[in-house]
């Protein structure tokens, strides 16, 4: 498998929310604006590359009997990092996402990859291996939040998130009188996350007979 293929895998083919049905709580949760997407996503890009890079480097030091600790330990450290900035700089994205940012050290995602992919692959491989999968979750959170966020509000906006006061883009698209309140709830955010995930399957599944049917003329 080639590089980009492993880039690019996490987008859709193995995207970890959608195809891999990985952190799906902190994504039901969090995705209600598009600004609490970036926010997440950027975080989650941020640990996963530099966790993957890290124990891709001590795998072969890592006792095999602690490894799982040992990981925790390592993801944990650069979740807390990442939670201090977000802190100090952008406190009003740190104050909208609240529990969720400590939560990532316990996303499937971050484990899932440091276990299956970075542990038995070089820094590189690791490295855009996590990039891939991060960018797949930014995807999937940001097309929550876009669909959620629209539906119940009737547009979107996207700020600064070192000054909230700050607006780089607010539209509006659906007038208030259509809009439905249901999809900023967690109904709504379950009946996105459905569709979606639907979506995918079905891309997948044609994508994959469009193959097989390939395969048989090459034949």
């Amino acid at each position: 498998m080639s590089k980009f293929q492993s880039f690019k895998n996490g987008l859709l083919k193995e995207n970890p929310v959608f195809s891999l049905f990985l952190g799906i709580c902190s994504t039901l949760a969090i995705t209600t604006t598009v600004d609490n997407a970036i926010g997440m996503g950027i975080a989650v890009i941020v640990v996963l590359i530099m966790s993957n890079v890290i124990i891709s480097l001590l795998r072969n030091i890592i006792p095999d009997e602690v490894h799982i600790p040992v990981y925790i330990v390592i993801i944990a450290t650069l979740v807390k990092i990442v939670q201090m900035l977000i802190a100090a700089y952008a406190p009003a994205l740190n104050t909208s996402l609240g529990v969720f940012i400590p939560l990532i050290v316990v996303n499937c995602i971050i484990l899932g990859r440091a276990e299956a992919y970075a542990c038995n692959h070089n820094p590189m491989d690791a490295a855009l291996d996590g990039l891939g999968m991060g960018c797949g979750y930014t995807l999937a959170v940001l097309s929550m939040s876009f669909i959620r966020e629209v539906i119940s509000t009737g547009g979107f906006k996207v700020s600064n998130p070192f000054n909230t006061s700050q607006v780089f883009l607010n539209v509006h698209i659906i007038p208030s009188n259509f809009t439905i309140s249901m999809f900023s709830s967690a109904v709504g955010a379950f009946l996105t996350f459905a569709m979606l995930a639907a979506f995918v399957g079905w891309y997948k599944d044609r994508a994959a007979k469009k193959e097989a049917e390939a395969a048989k003329e090459g034949k």
